[in-house]
Protein backbone atom coordinates (compact mmCIF):
# COMPACT_ATOMS: atom_id res chain seq x y z
CA UNK A 1 0.00 0.00 0.00
CA UNK A 2 1.47 3.21 -0.90
CA UNK A 3 -0.44 6.91 -1.16
CA UNK A 4 0.13 10.61 -0.35
CA UNK A 5 -2.97 12.67 1.10
CA UNK A 6 -3.18 16.05 2.00
CA UNK A 7 -2.70 16.75 5.59
CA UNK A 8 -5.29 19.32 6.34
CA UNK A 9 -8.23 16.59 4.97
CA UNK A 10 -6.58 13.31 6.83
CA UNK A 11 -6.65 15.54 10.21
CA UNK A 12 -10.37 16.32 9.80
CA UNK A 13 -11.07 12.91 8.81
CA UNK A 14 -9.25 11.93 12.00
CA UNK A 15 -10.52 14.08 14.05
CA UNK A 16 -14.24 12.93 13.23
CA UNK A 17 -12.74 9.23 14.23
CA UNK A 18 -11.84 10.75 17.53
CA UNK A 19 -15.24 11.47 19.06
CA UNK A 20 -16.22 7.53 17.97
CA UNK A 21 -13.40 5.85 19.29
CA UNK A 22 -13.51 4.38 22.79
CA UNK A 23 -10.24 5.70 24.64
CA UNK A 24 -10.09 2.69 27.35
CA UNK A 25 -10.78 0.08 24.74
CA UNK A 26 -10.03 -3.97 25.98
CA UNK A 27 -9.71 -4.59 22.43
CA UNK A 28 -6.47 -3.10 20.23
CA UNK A 29 -8.12 -3.23 17.19
CA UNK A 30 -11.04 -0.91 18.40
CA UNK A 31 -7.94 1.74 19.03
CA UNK A 32 -7.67 1.46 15.68
CA UNK A 33 -8.80 3.21 12.21
CA UNK A 34 -8.71 1.02 9.18
CA UNK A 35 -7.04 2.98 6.24
CA UNK A 36 -8.23 1.36 2.67
CA UNK A 37 -6.64 3.10 -0.43
CA UNK A 38 -8.59 2.32 -3.55
CA UNK A 39 -10.10 3.83 -6.40
CA UNK A 40 -8.26 7.33 -6.36
CA UNK A 41 -10.18 7.20 -2.43
CA UNK A 42 -8.74 6.86 1.26
CA UNK A 43 -11.75 5.26 2.81
CA UNK A 44 -10.82 5.40 6.88
CA UNK A 45 -12.88 3.65 9.27
CA UNK A 46 -13.84 3.71 13.34
CA UNK A 47 -15.81 1.74 15.18
CA UNK A 48 -16.68 1.08 18.82
CA UNK A 49 -18.79 -1.95 18.28
CA UNK A 50 -21.68 0.63 18.43
CA UNK A 51 -21.06 3.48 16.30
CA UNK A 52 -18.91 3.30 13.16
CA UNK A 53 -18.18 5.80 10.89
CA UNK A 54 -16.61 5.84 7.08
CA UNK A 55 -15.02 8.80 5.49
CA UNK A 56 -14.31 8.98 2.36
CA UNK A 57 -10.71 11.34 1.07
CA UNK A 58 -11.31 11.42 -2.49
CA UNK A 59 -8.97 12.45 -5.41
CA UNK A 60 -6.14 10.66 -3.74
CA UNK A 61 -2.58 9.58 -5.60
CA UNK A 62 -2.74 6.32 -5.15
CA UNK A 63 0.61 4.35 -6.09
CA UNK A 64 -0.52 1.13 -4.45
CA UNK A 65 -3.53 -0.20 -3.05
CA UNK A 66 -3.79 -1.95 -0.08
CA UNK A 67 -5.49 -1.54 3.63
CA UNK A 68 -4.34 -1.75 7.07
CA UNK A 69 -4.71 -0.63 10.74
CA UNK A 70 -2.76 1.44 13.10
CA UNK A 71 -3.84 3.68 16.60
CA UNK A 72 -5.90 6.31 15.45
CA UNK A 73 -5.24 8.96 18.29
CA UNK A 74 -1.67 8.77 17.88
CA UNK A 75 -1.47 9.04 14.00
CA UNK A 76 -3.89 11.90 14.43
CA UNK A 77 -1.79 13.09 17.18
CA UNK A 78 1.27 13.00 14.59
CA UNK A 79 -0.81 14.67 11.59
CA UNK A 80 -2.51 17.52 13.30
CA UNK A 81 1.52 18.56 14.13
CA UNK A 82 2.10 18.42 10.77
CA UNK A 83 2.33 21.64 8.67
CA UNK A 84 -1.17 22.07 7.30
CA UNK A 85 -2.29 21.67 3.78
CA UNK A 86 1.28 19.80 2.95
CA UNK A 87 1.14 16.07 1.42
CA UNK A 88 1.85 12.99 3.73
CA UNK A 89 3.51 10.06 1.86
CA UNK A 90 2.13 6.48 3.57
CA UNK A 91 3.79 3.50 2.69
CA UNK A 92 3.19 -0.25 4.14
CA UNK A 93 5.70 -2.69 3.40
CA UNK A 94 5.02 -5.43 5.75
CA UNK A 95 6.06 -6.10 9.13
CA UNK A 96 2.98 -4.53 10.53
CA UNK A 97 4.72 -1.30 10.57
CA UNK A 98 3.26 2.07 8.65
CA UNK A 99 5.69 4.45 7.60
CA UNK A 100 4.41 7.92 7.05
CA UNK A 101 6.08 10.82 5.94
CA UNK A 102 6.18 14.75 5.20
CA UNK A 103 8.88 17.24 4.85
CA UNK A 104 11.43 16.49 7.43
CA UNK A 105 9.51 13.62 9.29
CA UNK A 106 9.15 10.45 9.46
CA UNK A 107 7.77 8.09 11.13
CA UNK A 108 7.13 4.23 11.57
CA UNK A 109 3.76 2.99 13.38
CA UNK A 110 2.44 -0.10 14.70
CA UNK A 111 -0.55 -1.61 12.23
CA UNK A 112 -2.89 -4.93 13.21
CA UNK A 113 -3.79 -7.04 10.15
CA UNK A 114 -7.05 -5.37 8.91
CA UNK A 115 -8.69 -9.22 9.01
CA UNK A 116 -9.29 -8.18 12.59
CA UNK A 117 -11.50 -5.24 12.10
CA UNK A 118 -14.84 -5.18 12.54
CA UNK A 119 -17.25 -4.51 9.77
CA UNK A 120 -21.16 -5.01 9.39
CA UNK A 121 -22.82 -5.15 6.37
CA UNK A 122 -27.01 -4.79 6.66
CA UNK A 123 -28.75 -3.66 3.67
CA UNK A 124 -30.24 -0.07 5.13
CA UNK A 125 -31.68 0.33 1.67
CA UNK A 126 -35.58 0.24 2.22
CA UNK A 127 -37.34 3.19 4.20
CA UNK A 128 -34.59 6.10 2.83
CA UNK A 129 -35.23 9.35 2.97
CA UNK A 130 -33.61 13.00 2.93
CA UNK A 131 -33.31 15.54 5.36
CA UNK A 132 -31.75 18.86 4.73
CA UNK A 133 -28.49 19.05 7.34
CA UNK A 134 -28.90 22.40 8.82
CA UNK A 135 -32.78 21.52 9.48
CA UNK A 136 -31.32 18.06 11.04
CA UNK A 137 -29.13 20.08 13.01
CA UNK A 138 -31.26 22.72 14.51
CA UNK A 139 -33.44 19.91 15.31
CA UNK A 140 -30.45 17.94 17.65
CA UNK A 141 -29.83 20.98 18.72
CA UNK A 142 -33.08 22.37 20.47
CA UNK A 143 -32.78 18.61 22.24
CA UNK A 144 -29.70 17.25 23.01
CA UNK A 145 -29.25 19.27 26.04
CA UNK A 146 -31.84 17.72 27.86
CA UNK A 147 -30.77 14.50 27.48
CA UNK A 148 -30.88 12.36 30.66
CA UNK A 149 -27.09 10.87 32.19
CA UNK A 150 -28.96 8.93 34.27
CA UNK A 151 -27.57 5.14 33.27
CA UNK A 152 -30.38 3.02 35.17
CA UNK A 153 -32.61 5.04 32.94
CA UNK A 154 -31.27 3.85 29.57
CA UNK A 155 -34.42 4.83 27.39
CA UNK A 156 -33.63 8.56 28.73
CA UNK A 157 -30.12 9.13 27.50
CA UNK A 158 -31.11 9.80 24.05
CA UNK A 159 -33.22 11.93 22.01
CA UNK A 160 -36.72 9.97 20.86
CA UNK A 161 -37.52 10.51 16.72
CA UNK A 162 -40.60 9.65 15.28
CA UNK A 163 -43.17 10.78 13.03
CA UNK A 164 -46.08 13.19 13.65
CA UNK A 165 -49.28 14.23 12.09
CA UNK A 166 -50.82 17.95 12.19
CA UNK A 167 -53.99 18.12 9.81
CA UNK A 168 -52.54 17.19 6.45
CA UNK A 169 -48.72 17.91 7.28
CA UNK A 170 -45.99 15.39 8.71
CA UNK A 171 -43.49 16.08 10.85
CA UNK A 172 -40.42 14.26 11.87
CA UNK A 173 -40.62 14.99 15.95
CA UNK A 174 -37.93 14.81 18.31
CA UNK A 175 -38.37 15.02 22.30
CA UNK A 176 -35.60 14.27 25.02
CA UNK A 177 -35.99 14.67 28.81
CA UNK A 178 -33.87 13.67 31.97
CA UNK A 179 -37.31 14.30 34.26
CA UNK A 180 -35.87 17.65 35.36
CA UNK A 181 -36.58 19.48 32.32
CA UNK A 182 -37.87 18.52 28.12
CA UNK A 183 -36.82 19.74 24.79
CA UNK A 184 -39.40 19.03 22.01
CA UNK A 185 -38.69 20.21 18.40
CA UNK A 186 -40.15 19.08 15.23
CA UNK A 187 -39.17 19.28 11.27
CA UNK A 188 -41.75 19.56 8.60
CA UNK A 189 -41.09 16.91 5.84
CA UNK A 190 -42.38 17.26 2.35
CA UNK A 191 -44.32 13.97 2.44
CA UNK A 192 -44.98 10.86 4.81
CA UNK A 193 -41.81 8.77 5.87
CA UNK A 194 -41.68 4.92 6.34
CA UNK A 195 -39.91 5.26 9.83
CA UNK A 196 -40.09 3.40 13.20
CA UNK A 197 -39.82 5.40 16.19
CA UNK A 198 -36.19 5.57 17.12
CA UNK A 199 -34.29 6.49 20.51
CA UNK A 200 -30.64 8.05 19.06
CA UNK A 201 -27.68 7.63 21.79
CA UNK A 202 -26.03 10.42 23.20
CA UNK A 203 -22.70 9.78 21.32
CA UNK A 204 -24.03 9.28 17.99
CA UNK A 205 -26.16 12.46 18.42
CA UNK A 206 -22.77 14.12 18.92
CA UNK A 207 -20.90 12.90 16.63
CA UNK A 208 -23.48 13.60 14.15
CA UNK A 209 -23.57 17.14 15.31
CA UNK A 210 -19.87 17.63 14.19
CA UNK A 211 -20.35 16.50 10.99
CA UNK A 212 -23.44 18.33 10.29
CA UNK A 213 -21.76 21.68 11.32
CA UNK A 214 -19.33 20.93 8.60
CA UNK A 215 -21.61 20.12 6.06
CA UNK A 216 -24.07 21.84 3.99
CA UNK A 217 -26.55 19.42 1.93
CA UNK A 218 -28.57 16.55 1.35
CA UNK A 219 -28.72 13.95 4.37
CA UNK A 220 -30.17 10.55 3.82
CA UNK A 221 -31.35 8.53 6.51
CA UNK A 222 -32.40 4.96 6.75
CA UNK A 223 -32.99 2.62 9.46
CA UNK A 224 -33.46 -1.08 10.19
CA UNK A 225 -34.88 -2.67 13.07
CA UNK A 226 -32.23 -1.94 15.45
CA UNK A 227 -29.88 0.14 13.71
CA UNK A 228 -29.78 3.62 11.77
CA UNK A 229 -27.34 4.89 8.80
CA UNK A 230 -26.87 8.74 8.22
CA UNK A 231 -25.00 9.54 4.91
CA UNK A 232 -23.28 12.46 3.93
CA UNK A 233 -21.81 13.71 1.00
CA UNK A 234 -18.18 11.71 2.12
CA UNK A 235 -19.32 10.47 5.23
CA UNK A 236 -21.69 7.77 6.53
CA UNK A 237 -22.31 7.08 10.70
CA UNK A 238 -24.22 3.71 11.44
CA UNK A 239 -25.47 3.61 14.99
CA UNK A 240 -27.11 1.26 16.79
CA UNK A 241 -30.46 2.22 18.59
CA UNK A 242 -31.04 2.35 22.28
CA UNK A 243 -33.45 -0.53 23.15
CA UNK A 244 -36.38 0.47 25.16
CA UNK A 245 -39.74 2.27 25.55
CA UNK A 246 -39.52 6.16 25.52
CA UNK A 247 -42.24 7.31 28.01
CA UNK A 248 -45.29 9.26 26.89
CA UNK A 249 -43.77 12.76 27.09
CA UNK A 250 -47.26 14.74 25.94
CA UNK A 251 -48.58 13.54 29.23
CA UNK A 252 -46.07 16.41 31.20
CA UNK A 253 -46.63 19.20 28.76
CA UNK A 254 -48.50 21.94 31.39
CA UNK A 255 -51.73 22.09 29.64
CA UNK A 256 -53.20 24.91 32.42
CA UNK A 257 -50.06 27.78 32.24
CA UNK A 258 -52.05 30.19 31.80
CA UNK A 259 -49.83 33.35 33.53
CA UNK A 260 -47.54 34.34 30.82
CA UNK A 261 -44.25 36.04 31.79
CA UNK A 262 -43.01 38.22 28.25
CA UNK A 263 -38.70 39.27 28.31
CA UNK A 264 -36.06 40.33 26.21
CA UNK A 265 -34.33 37.01 25.27
CA UNK A 266 -30.66 39.08 25.66
CA UNK A 267 -31.73 40.82 28.79
CA UNK A 268 -33.52 37.32 30.08
CA UNK A 269 -30.09 35.50 29.18
CA UNK A 270 -27.38 37.80 30.66
CA UNK A 271 -29.64 38.34 34.14
CA UNK A 272 -29.56 34.75 34.40
CA UNK A 273 -26.44 33.84 33.33
CA UNK A 274 -24.87 37.36 35.54
CA UNK A 275 -26.81 36.10 39.00
CA UNK A 276 -26.13 32.61 38.47
CA UNK A 277 -22.04 33.17 38.62
CA UNK A 278 -22.45 33.28 42.82
CA UNK A 279 -23.31 29.50 42.16
CA UNK A 280 -20.53 27.39 41.34
CA UNK A 281 -21.84 24.62 39.88
CA UNK A 282 -24.92 26.76 38.71
CA UNK A 283 -26.86 24.34 40.39
CA UNK A 284 -28.37 26.66 42.97
CA UNK A 285 -31.73 27.74 42.42
CA UNK A 286 -32.55 31.34 40.86
CA UNK A 287 -35.61 32.50 42.69
CA UNK A 288 -38.56 34.39 40.30
CA UNK A 289 -39.50 36.67 42.46
CA UNK A 290 -42.47 38.60 39.68
CA UNK A 291 -44.83 40.99 40.50
CA UNK A 292 -46.27 43.27 38.06
CA UNK A 293 -44.18 43.85 34.84
CA UNK A 294 -40.72 43.46 37.15
CA UNK A 295 -38.63 40.32 37.14
CA UNK A 296 -36.15 39.77 40.11
CA UNK A 297 -33.88 37.47 40.51
CA UNK A 298 -31.82 35.95 43.17
CA UNK A 299 -28.97 33.54 43.56
CA UNK A 300 -28.31 32.86 47.27
CA UNK A 301 -25.44 30.37 47.91
CA UNK A 302 -24.01 29.70 51.43
CA UNK A 303 -20.31 29.05 50.41
CA UNK A 304 -19.90 32.04 48.10
CA UNK A 305 -22.55 34.60 48.41
CA UNK A 306 -25.28 36.25 47.18
CA UNK A 307 -26.94 38.11 44.01
CA UNK A 308 -29.43 39.83 42.93
CA UNK A 309 -30.62 41.75 39.51
CA UNK A 310 -34.23 43.18 38.40
CA UNK A 311 -35.59 44.20 35.00
CA UNK A 312 -39.30 45.31 33.32
CA UNK A 313 -41.29 41.73 31.65
CA UNK A 314 -44.84 41.72 30.66
CA UNK A 315 -46.94 39.89 33.35
CA UNK A 316 -49.97 40.48 35.21
CA UNK A 317 -49.63 38.42 38.27
CA UNK A 318 -47.71 38.09 41.25
CA UNK A 319 -45.48 34.41 41.96
CA UNK A 320 -42.59 33.45 43.65
CA UNK A 321 -40.58 30.32 41.79
CA UNK A 322 -36.87 28.95 42.00
CA UNK A 323 -35.27 27.07 38.88
CA UNK A 324 -32.47 25.72 38.04
CA UNK A 325 -30.19 28.50 36.67
CA UNK A 326 -28.23 26.17 33.82
CA UNK A 327 -31.81 24.29 32.60
CA UNK A 328 -32.77 28.12 32.01
CA UNK A 329 -29.76 28.86 30.53
CA UNK A 330 -29.51 26.11 27.98
CA UNK A 331 -32.92 26.77 26.58
CA UNK A 332 -32.54 30.11 26.30
CA UNK A 333 -29.63 29.89 24.35
CA UNK A 334 -31.26 27.78 21.76
CA UNK A 335 -34.17 30.14 20.80
CA UNK A 336 -33.93 32.48 17.85
CA UNK A 337 -35.97 36.04 18.11
CA UNK A 338 -35.61 38.73 20.33
CA UNK A 339 -38.44 37.51 23.23
CA UNK A 340 -38.90 34.36 25.25
CA UNK A 341 -41.84 33.33 26.50
CA UNK A 342 -42.62 31.53 29.63
CA UNK A 343 -46.10 30.19 30.77
CA UNK A 344 -46.78 29.62 34.57
CA UNK A 345 -49.44 27.86 36.57
CA UNK A 346 -48.25 28.33 40.30
CA UNK A 347 -45.07 27.88 42.22
CA UNK A 348 -44.65 24.34 42.45
CA UNK A 349 -46.19 23.41 38.35
CA UNK A 350 -43.41 22.80 35.54
CA UNK A 351 -42.79 26.03 33.70
CA UNK A 352 -43.74 26.33 29.42
CA UNK A 353 -41.26 27.84 27.69
CA UNK A 354 -41.74 28.85 23.90
CA UNK A 355 -40.04 30.88 21.85
CA UNK A 356 -42.45 33.37 19.42
CA UNK A 357 -39.97 33.00 16.16
CA UNK A 358 -40.16 29.35 16.31
CA UNK A 359 -43.61 27.64 16.94
CA UNK A 360 -41.78 24.23 16.05
CA UNK A 361 -40.30 23.96 19.64
CA UNK A 362 -41.34 24.27 23.62
CA UNK A 363 -39.52 23.37 26.74
CA UNK A 364 -40.28 21.93 29.67
CA UNK A 365 -38.72 23.08 33.28
CA UNK A 366 -39.69 21.68 36.66
CA UNK A 367 -39.08 23.93 39.50
CA UNK A 368 -36.93 23.33 42.01
CA UNK A 369 -38.37 23.09 45.62
CA UNK A 370 -37.83 26.26 47.56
Amino acid sequence: MKFNVNQADLQKSLNYCQGVIEKRSTLPILSNVLLDAGNSNLTITATDLDLIFIHKIKDVKILEEGKTTTQSSIMYDIVRKFNSGKLINFSYEGNNKIHLESENSAFNLNCIDPSEFPLTNENFNQNEFSLNSKHLLKLLNKCKFSVSNDETRHYLSGIYFHQTQTDEKFYLTAAATDSHRMSISKLLLTNKIDFEPIILPKKTIFQLCSLLEDYEGEVKVSNIKSKIKFELNNSILISKLIDGKFPNYLQVVPRENKKKLEANLKIFLDSVDRVASVSLDKKDGVKFNISKNILNLSVNNTNSGDGKESFEVKFDHDLDISFNSRYLIDIASQLNGDIIEIYFKDTGSPALIKDPSDFDSIYVVMPMKA
